[in-house]
């Protein structure tokens, strides 16, 4: 699996991938050329949700390129990915969950938890 060092790599490299040139995903993501080309260029942070699910979707991208998506978009923008933060706020328990693991959490506790999803879903 290819490593992308940011987002606008990402999208340019997708972008490319998918022989869509940029004034057409300006189109398709109904903003301004200039605009989509300096998100590219990472002179302007990534764009907003709704706006990065119409590229997601543009892109035809993968569940795992998803992912990669938004927590590229979330680091250039120095926070959380754009994903989450909506999920998080509708549940308490999420709230506590995190707060507990910022003060307590090893990565092998982390780990631990995530494996024992997986496994959930699998069943």
């Amino acid at each position: 699996m290819q490593e992308y060092s940011d987002f606008k790599e990402f999208i340019s490299y997708k972008r490319r991938d998918r022989g869509i040139t940029s004034l057409q995903m300006s189109e398709i993501l109904g903003i301004s050329p200039g605009y989509y080309c300096d998100i590219e260029k990472g002179r302007k942070a990534p764009p907003d949700r709704v706006i990065l699910e119409t590229l997601i979707a543009a892109l035809g991208l993968s569940d795992d390129d998803k992912v990669t998506c938004y927590d590229l978009a979330g680091k250039a923008r120095s926070g959380v990915s754009p994903d989450l933060p909506d999920y998080i706020m509708e549940h308490e328990y999420v709230r506590v969950a995190l707060r507990v693991a910022k003060e307590k959490a090893s990565a092998e506790d982390w780990q631990q938890f995530i494996d024992k999803l997986e496994n959930r879903r699998e069943d």
